[in-house]
């Protein structure tokens, strides 16, 4: 025979296998339950799917609600000890369907059952209207992301961008304090933004040093330029020439018309 005081105090304060407690001082503890059957989660007298022979939850199994039913009855055969009745998808009919099967039962537990057809119901209606939108193509699909790994590359990525924004402040200030002749040789910098730079700076030295050297030739060249009368006179006698061609094509017309 089912003793239900007598297993609440075993649980309570003994082990339990479903029984999970968050919080370190005594004050913050909350006890929780991990059965499958529980209708609250919580650990307590009323809410234990075990230390009450007369006992009722609602679930949720592939789209559909089911109530299941447990009463002392049926404790001699665990096989057939919780009686499975399918509510129906109509939120009204539904609640009728509790009120119906557990009319004996404690209005607490009523009303813990309704609670939790209530919110079932809820995110049954939202995943259908996500199927919905993702058959017509308006909502893509969702995806689970694990936060703890976003927050580390986002981390992570702010860090590089830092340490990409300071060593470009580093070169900079480098170059700068090259070009006024700040440094000599018995400094310790980073080499490579260090060798960068003074790359940069004797790149800029060879471009202005060849720069001069093609000004000074420039300079000693000497060249020898036509006289601009004798092209003056070439255009004039060029220009005469095609004139007097064309004086001579028309005295032949001229001739042969005759």
């Amino acid at each position: 025979m089912q003793h239900d005081e007598m297993i609440w105090q075993v649980i309570n304060h003994q082990f339990c296998s479903f029984k999970t407690t968050i919080g370190k001082a005594k004050s913050d503890k909350t006890h929780f339950c991990q059965h499958p059957y529980s209708v609250t989660g919580l650990c307590n007298r009323t809410s234990c799917p075990l230390a009450n022979s007369k006992y009722a939850t609602i679930r949720e199994e592939k789209g559909r609600v089911h109530l299941y039913i447990k009463t002392v009855e049926r404790a001699h055969s665990p096989k057939n000890l919780w009686e499975k009745i399918l509510l129906s998808r109509n939120y009204s009919k539904a609640t009728a369907q509790l009120d119906e099967h557990l009319a004996y039962f404690p209005k607490v537990l009523i009303h813990r059952n309704k609670q939790r057809l209530t919110k079932i119901h809820q995110y049954l209606i939202r995943m259908r209207k996500i199927k919905l939108k993702e058959i017509a193509g308006r909502k893509a699909k969702m995806v689970g992301i694990h936060r703890k790994i976003e927050q580390r590359e986002e981390r992570r990525e702010r860090k590089a961008l830092v340490a990409a924004k300071l060593e470009r402040n580093i070169q900079k200030e480098l170059v700068d304090r090259l070009a006024k002749g700040t440094y000599g040789d018995i400094y310790n910098f980073p080499e490579a933004p260090y060798q960068k730079a003074l790359q940069q700076q004797q790149e800029k030295e060879e471009e202005e040093e060849t720069d001069e050297e093609t000004d000074e030739e420039e300079e000693g060249m000497v060249e020898y330029v036509e006289d601009l009368e004798s092209d003056e006179e070439e255009e004039q006698e060029d220009i005469e020439d095609v004139q007097y061609m064309g004086m001579e094509s028309g005295e032949v017309k001229k001739k042969t018309t005759m």
